[in-house]
Parts: structure tokens; C-alpha cells; sequence
């Protein structure tokens, strides 16, 4: 792919649907979603939208209690354990599904960390990198099977405005040489995401598998809960006193609103023979040019082919030696 392929096409949708409007009627009945993270924030209103739509929802939960609890009452939906920062346990999860489901249609990788104190998972990978993406790559390879028996899947990854901060850092993802930065390393695994999903379109689009990455939008959710309000004071995202600013009031979108994107992604029918782009506020992005906005628009890096090419075989090499 290339940034001549970032080009909005005109769902008709914007930057504050909903993503019951964007799914109104469209009919899942058949079909099989994989959500990850999907008991809060953007992901439990993912799996509202798609289980609305008649799919069958599995929700793999590092908190199975918690997320059986928050999931009550939505119909079609079934929990199970996995825990993304233990790879044996993302491995058990698929093998398990695919044993007894055979197919899967969705699967949505909406689980993440963000801007997180320095820690290590697996053999010693950076919590960001390795949560955000390492646990993804490790579920999809596991999930591979079921998606490619489904004869027309798509995989959506949760990517970020984020990616802007911060290209993969090839020499060092992992920061065991340089200086721990939270948000470049967020940026990182945000870039990682983007690039798995051209990486996945790259190989599987013959086996009828097309992949999307996508930013939600701003969204006050957990994922802030390592920010504290004087942090998020200096980013312009409260106040002193704790109200919201004007513009983020303007700017920023509900969950229901910030699951739009990737419900469109995941169920447009105006994406068939698509795949590998990154979309944001229900349509594909633009590539970014010098008078695009800090959080704006798909950066050149992760649209580079070469670039999802060597992400995976970093990747399978760090799997490898887990």
C-alpha cells in the first residue's frame, strides 16, 4: 500500500455518528466477532452495535467476572478468560475458539494500555508493545484458521491518533538501551497496530481476509486511568478545576460515537475489495500532508509496505523466542 491509497471515499457518516447508526441495517446473523476488550469503554459499545446486528459476540476478558457483569443483558454474547499480556493464555483462548466455533467473521483488537509506567511482560518486552500489539499478533496467528474459513472476514486493530508520536523504533521497541518515554512508546505500539492490520491485508486478502486500522476519536474512557488530572491539565484535556475545555467538549466524542469507526470498518459494505488503510471518523483517512493537524490523518509510516513487511518478521522472531 501507499499513501496514495488514504483517500476518503464519502461514507456519509462523521465524525459523531454512533455506531447504531452505522450499523442500522446491516444484518450479522451468522456471523462470528471476536472483541477484545470489549466490557468497557469503546469496546462495550462495539460489541452493543454488532450484537444488536445479530452477530455472535465472544469477548475474551483478562476480568471474566467483571466483564460478564458489565455485558448483562446484551443478547448473543459469551465471555472468556484471556489475558493479553500472557501469551499462553491468547493461545489457549484461540485454539479453544477455534475448536468450537470454526469460523470467525470479526475480530476486533480494541484491548489496549496507554501512556503507562515502564514494565515488562513475556520475556521482558515493553508492556505497551507487547499488550498492545505482541498479544494481538500472538491471538490473530492463533485465530488464522477460523478467519480464513469464514470465506470474507475482516480484521479491525484499534491504532490512534498516537501513531503520530512515534514510528516503530526498530533498533529498540522493547527500551532496553534508550530512555523510557511513555508516549513514544505508546506512539510505537499504536504505529504497530496500523501496521499489522496492511501487514494482515498484505497476505490474507486472497484467502478473502481484509484488515483496517482505525483511531476512534478522543474518548474519555479507562484508558486514562494511568493519567493523572494534572497530566491531563498540561495536555489541554481539563481544566484546573477539573471541568472540560470548550474545545475538548467540541472535539472529543462519546464511547458510543468513538466505536463508530470501527464498527463502519468492520461492517461497510462500501469497503468490499478494500483493505490495509487506516480510517478514522467513519471513512478512510487522508494521507497527512504538511498542513494537516497534530491529530489528524494517516502518517507516511504506516503506510509503507516495507515497513508491515519487517514488523512481521520482527514480530515472529520476539514470538519465537517467548
Amino acid at each position: 500500500m501507499a499513501a496514495k491509497d488514504q483517500v476518503p471515499m464519502g461514507s456519509g457518516f462523521h465524525a459523531k455518528s454512533t455506531a447504531q447508526e452505522v450499523v442500522q441495517g446491516i444484518d450479522l446473523s451468522g456471523k462470528n466477532a471476536v472483541v477484545t476488550g470489549g466490557y468497557s469503554g469503546i469496546g462495550l459499545e462495539t460489541v452493543r452495535a454488532l450484537a444488536g446486528a445479530g452477530a455472535r459476540v465472544t469477548v475474551p476478558a483478562r476480568r471474566p467476572d467483571t466483564a460478564r457483569e458489565a455485558l448483562a443483558g446484551i443478547n448473543g454474547v459469551t465471555v472468556a478468560a484471556m489475558d493479553l499480556s500472557d501469551l499462553s493464555s491468547v493461545r489457549k483462548f484461540a485454539d479453544d475458539h477455534v475448536a468450537t466455533q470454526g469460523k470467525v467473521h470479526l475480530l476486533i483488537n480494541n484491548a489496549g494500555i496507554m501512556a503507562c509506567p515502564l514494565a515488562r511482560i513475556g520475556p521482558g518486552w515493553e508492556s505497551q508493545f507487547g499488550t498492545n500489539h505482541l498479544g494481538h499478533f500472538t491471538l490473530y496467528q492463533g485465530l488464522l484458521p477460523a478467519l480464513r474459513a469464514a470465506e470474507g472476514a475482516r480484521v479491525v486493530a484499534l491504532s490512534s491518533t498516537g501513531h503520530i508520536l512515534s514510528d516503530v523504533i526498530w533498533d529498540d521497541p522493547n527500551y532496553q538501551s534508550r530512555k523510557y518515554d511513555k508516549w513514544e512508546a505508546y506512539g510505537q505500539s499504536k504505529s504497530a497496530n496500523a501496521l499489522f492490520a496492511l501487514g494482515v491485508d498484505l497476505r490474507e486478502k486472497g484467502n478473502g481476509i481484509r484488515a483496517f486500522s482505525v483511531h476512534p476519536g478522543g474518548i474519555f474512557t479507562n484508558l486514562q486511568r494511568h493519567l493523572p488530572d494534572e497530566e491531563m491539565v498540561v495536555l489541554g484535556w481539563k481544566n484546573p478545576d477539573g471541568s472540560l475545555p470548550e474545545r475538548i467538549k467540541a472535539s472529543f466524542k462519546t464511547p458510543e460515537q468513538g466505536a463508530s469507526t470501527t464498527v463502519w470498518a468492520a461492517t461497510s459494505s462500501g469497503l468490499s475489495g478494500k483493505g490495509g488503510v487506516y480510517c478514522e471518523d467513519c471513512d478512510i483517512a487522508q494521507a497527512a500532508t504538511p498542513d494537516s493537524l497534530r491529530y489528524q490523518h494517516a502518517r507516511e509510516w504506516i503506510s509503507d509496505d516495507a515497513r508491515a513487511e519487517k514488523l512481521w518478521a520482527m514480530s515472529g522472531a520476539f514470538l519465537a523466542s517467548a
